[in-house]
């Protein structure tokens, strides 16, 4: 079966981890376990914010965001904040749309123009920041509407700012031991 629209992948049951770019299917490497970890780290700490002070939804890996139409993509970020007052969306199917926050945790084999086209296309979609999270530099680049990208170490900590007003993470808790 050939797959080209978000329809289509949602009834693919026989296919694994993947995403949809413009019309194209692509298969993901399962993540690694010290992927997993660092993803939930920073997805416990920005659910348990977001739930204690009714900010919106959060989303965990494979949740799917239908970004664009003719051609369809469909990406899935591995941790997605959406706020309340645009929650609600799909309750059967893909989000129609994009999440105001999208965190990608780097897997090893993760190529920089890789990276550089899922922040522009999470960007352009109408997501307001995307964290790139690095496990092997112990990294946190944000790249948000409007502003420079910055990157944090182990020595910073992210704010929220006016999309989860008050959060605050350091890094070193992100990758802890």
């Amino acid at each position: 079966m050939q797959i080209t629209t978000a329809e289509q992948l949602l009834r693919a049951t026989e296919v694994g981890r993947c995403e949809l770019v413009r019309g194209e299917f692509r298969e993901l490497i399962p993540p690694s376990f010290e992927h997993g970890r660092v993803a939930m780290r920073i997805g416990a700490r920005i659910v348990n914010y977001v739930e204690a002070h009714g900010l919106g939804t959060v989303v965990a890996a494979e949740t799917g965001f239908l970004l664009s139409r003719d051609p369809d993509t469909v990406r899935a970020p591995d941790v997605a904040f959406v706020r309340a007052s645009r929650r609600a969306g799909a309750k059967r199917g893909y989000y129609p749309g994009a999440p105001d926050l999208a965190v990608e945790v780097l897997s090893p084999d993760d190529r920089p123009g890789y990276v550089r086209e899922k922040i522009a296309e999470w960007l352009d979609a109408g997501t307001i920041a995307v964290w790139v999270v690095d496990p092997r530099e112990q990294t946190v680049a944000v790249h948000a509407v409007g502003h420079p990208s910055r990157k944090f170490d182990e020595r910073d900590i992210i704010r929220g700012g006016s999309l989860l007003p008050g959060f605050e993470v350091a890094v070193r808790d992100i990758f802890g031991a």
